[in-house]
């Protein structure tokens, strides 16, 4: 069982000048990261992946759909922007040498027309999910598509949704990110939103209703941990949150206080927990 944690605590592009954050997270009992990619011009990939295995770490992504990209929009150029920034994603992770690309890859977030998703929307977006298949083929990249909470997409909310949706794509490589964050807000149950994820389940993102120190909230992670092994989840366990001591990533994600003492102790901290709690 992997357990990692999401760069966005410290930054939200990570390059040269954040390696010395690796051995830190290394000897912490991370077995990986998973790197917020968002500017895919001119990433030093490479080099990133150089960095992470220097270290014995291993690696995911987390990306969003930019502005004017979308999978299911009327405008078919608006969908195309949409597929190519998928296909785009995946060559670069490859590159980075990550095991999957996670997100709510469908449309940006907090994009909100004010009403319920359409059949035709629904459509559009299988439909070009499945022309990316063959790309995440090509490269041997797994995507985990993230259910969001009400208040940042109409998209997709439920993790049921989301097994509707895979299901209708069919392709193997295409599965769900499932955020206890997130799920806290939509779901009835959030052990039960894993068991409807359960034939797509590629992630699992372990973060506090606040998204704080896991542990420190109400998440009821006895029964999630149950739940996860009852169906023989294997993957990553990852820690989200968000650097509060940084305006942009503060204000993208609602962090209007402190989290944590510091941004650190949420990653640190909340492996502790995670590890005795899992085991």
């Amino acid at each position: 069982m992997p357990f990692g944690v999401n760069l966005l605590i410290w930054t939200a592009h990570f390059t040269k000048e954040h390696f010395p954050l690796l051995p830190k997270l290394k000897a912490a009992g991370f077995d990986g990261v998973e790197l917020p990619l968002f500017d895919l011009k001119g990433y030093p990939a490479k080099q990133v992946r150089k960095a992470i295995e220097a270290e014995g770490l291993r690696s995911t992504i987390c990306s969003i759909m930019p502005a004017g990209a979308n999978i299911f929009d009327a405008d078919a150029s608006v969908r195309r922007k949409g597929l190519q920034f998928l296909k785009d994603v995946t060559k670069v992770s490859a590159e980075i040498g990550a095991e999957a690309v996670a997100g709510p890859l469908y449309s940006p977030v907090g994009w909100l027309p004010g009403r319920r998703r359409t059949a035709d929307e629904w459509q559009r977006g299988i439909e070009t999910y499945r022309k990316l298949g063959p790309v995440l083929d090509q490269y041997n990249m797994t995507f985990g598509i993230e259910p969001l909470n009400r208040f940042e997409t109409f998209f997709l909310n439920l993790a049921s949704d989301g097994a509707a949706f895979c299901d209708a794509v069919d392709h193997p490589r295409v599965g769900l990110l499932i955020d206890t964050f997130h799920s806290n807000i939509e779901e009835k149950s959030i052990p039960a939103a894993y068991k409807a994820a359960r034939n797509h389940l590629k992630h699992v993102h372990t973060c506090e209703n606040d998204r704080g120190i896991p542990g420190s909230g109400h998440v009821e992670w006895k029964p999630v941990f149950k739940t996860l092994k009852d169906m023989g989840y294997n993957g990553w366990l990852t820690i989200e949150s968000f650097g509060f001591n940084m305006p942009e990533i503060a204000a993208a994600a609602a962090i209007w206080r402190d989290l944590a003492a510091t941004p650190d102790a949420i990653a640190v901290e909340g492996l502790k927990f995670l590890r005795k709690n899992w085991s």
